[in-house]
């Protein structure tokens, strides 16, 4: 029987920044497909003009082309979440959701116009053929993988393929002037949803989580027992900058931390059908301290888990106010290998918030409220956050929340000034990373020494690589006031090695140092810490 997801899909605008979002579920149309696929003079009228068009106009036109732009503006009347996928792109979205795909196994850039591996993924198949971080690939088969014109989508196409297939790599090792050939045969790769897990204190676990796809449930649930394993009582759980996914996914993960029975959501469709999620005896996280971390940019599935939360008093929720999705999309084919994600119905949190920003006035006004945060304030201060009172709502122990647009954090930490959102944004455009691979290209060896272990606790970053990253930066036209955040970028710098050398969760750990929530969790979890001191972090009077 063929499954059914549902999805949240909204495009989160910020500083030009575009983000895809999906979530998935269980509803079902009551009506047959004759019921809903019956002729109708609209269907007829679009399919004369298409066909007119086809065989009548003057000049030779791709109507697949003009179909495109139908259904788009079709869609964008409805909801800023109601997207057509076009049969190009449906491969790319189903690997994304799915948590995995078919290749060799490697994170590389075109470095220096040279396919350049980062690191192989471990125990995958370039890894298990000897594949190693800064080797070039040359070749494969018999397409070349260098030169300026060739991109990243095209060298990944060249290197995907199907499973059990063989790939003849011919590769340049740097460091031994060595230049050779290996056949790799391709296998499943996964795209990972956990992006680290570490221990953030002796008894505390960090999990970090970057969308909600088919495997993300079972990731989490492997991070957790591990951390569990290492003496983890409490968890942070990091929902920054997720933009979502599988609706479905979100309903299990909440119930690791809810009680059977407690209401996780419900939806509501046209009709006026409701749909009610609890939480079951599953939970394996239960009556532990749980803080989950959001921000402006975390959506749909993300928020379900913290308002599930929040709204059951379960936790703590720290940050920022999250961007406000509550609508949920149902992928349909649409026969011809392209598909729409429409929307289907609404979710609210157990109190009964609906979490959605209006989009009354259109997709430009929903996306510029967006970054109307920023300039009014909110980012900054939590009091600077607009509220109605029609849109209260009180929890089971008398906590006051509200809906209308996000689910307000129950501490609040402010965005960094520009300098430091500066520095977020260049590592997260891979500027640190681009960098180190540099730095590591030119003599790996300095770094064989070191352990995971010994790396963070004695490699100090020095003052020659910090110069010589400004250097790099100020080639590169990033103009920063670098000696003011000496500390914050030699961190991220040192993080950059560390993921390079290690693995992320070794990259996470180090820039936790630096991390403002992980700091403001950690102060909130001191019981040491009193009630006054709590206020004074968050800067209330």
């Amino acid at each position: 029987m063929k499954r059914t997801f549902h999805y949240i899909w909204p495009t989160v605008i910020a500083s030009a920044l575009g983000i895809g979002i999906f979530l998935g579920g269980k509803l079902n149309f009551n009506d047959s497909p004759e019921k809903l696929f019956t002729t109708n003079s609209k269907k007829d009228k679009l399919n004369r003009l298409i066909d007119y068009i086809d065989y009548e106009y003057v000049d030779e036109i791709d109507t697949d082309s003009i179909v495109d732009v139908t259904v788009n503006n079709i869609l964008e009347k409805l909801d800023p979440h109601s997207v057509y996928i076009p049969e190009r792109e449906m491969d790319r979205v189903a690997e994304n959701m799915k948590g995995d795909f078919v290749g060799i196994g490697i994170n590389f850039y075109p470095y220096r116009d040279t396919i350049s591996v980062i690191r192989t993924i471990e125990k995958g198949p370039s890894f298990l053929k000897g594949i190693l971080p800064g080797d070039r690939i040359l070749m494969a088969d018999n397409d070349t993988l260098y030169g300026k014109r060739l991109g990243s989508e095209s060298i990944v196409n060249k290197l995907k393929g199907k499973k059990g297939s063989s790939v003849k790599l011919q590769v340049y090792r740097k460091e031994e002037d060595k230049l050779f050939t290996v056949n790799v045969k391709r296998d499943v790769v996964p795209i990972k949803s956990v992006s680290a897990y570490y221990m953030l204190t002796d008894d505390m676990g960090y999990i970090q989580v970057n969308r909600f796809a088919e495997s993300t449930f079972r990731e989490f649930k492997t991070a957790l027992r591990e951390l569990e394993k290492r003496g983890a009582r409490k968890l942070t759980l990091d929902l920054r900058d997720n933009p979502g996914g599988y609706l479905g996914i979100a309903e299990q993960m909440a119930d690791e931390f809810l009680k059977d029975g407690k209401m996780i959501l419900f939806t509501k469709n046209k009709k006026g059908k409701i749909d009610r999620v609890y939480a079951t005896k599953k939970g394996s996280f239960e009556d532990k301290p749980v803080y989950v971390l959001i921000n402006e940019r975390s959506a749909s599935a993300s928020e379900i888990i913290a308002g599930a939360l929040q709204d059951n008093d379960i936790g703590t929720i720290v940050g920022r106010r999250s961007f406000g999705k509550g609508l949920v999309q149902r992928e349909m084919e649409l026969g011809d290998g392209s598909a729409v994600r429409l929307t289907v119905s609404r979710y609210y949190t157990p109190t009964g918030r609906s979490i959605q920003r209006s989009y009354r006035k259109g997709s430009k006004d929903y996306y510029k409220k967006f970054t109307d945060r920023y300039h009014s304030g909110e980012l900054i201060s939590v009091d600077s956050i607009k509220v109605a009172d029609s849109l209260k709502f009180t929890t089971p122990k008398g906590k006051v929340v509200y809906g209308g647009g996000g689910i307000i954090p129950d501490a609040f930490v402010p965005i960094g000034n520009n300098e430091v959102e500066t520095i977020e944004v260049m590592d997260s455009s891979g500027i640190f990373s681009y960098f180190i691979f540099g730095h590591l290209d030119s003599d790996r060896t300095r770094y064989n020494t070191y352990t995971r272990e010994t790396f963070m606790g004695e490699f100090i970053t020095d003052d020659i690589l910090f110069e010589q990253f400004i250097d790099f930066c100020l080639r590169n036209s990033y103009k920063l006031d670098y000696y003011a955040h000496e500390e914050k970028i030699k961190t991220y710098l040192k993080a950059a090695l560390a993921e390079q050398l290690f693995d992320s969760n070794l990259y996470a750990k180090i820039k936790s140092e630096e991390d403002a929530m992980l700091q403001k969790v950690l102060d909130l979890d001191n019981p040491l810490v009193s009630q006054e001191e709590v206020d004074a972090i968050e800067g209330k009077n």
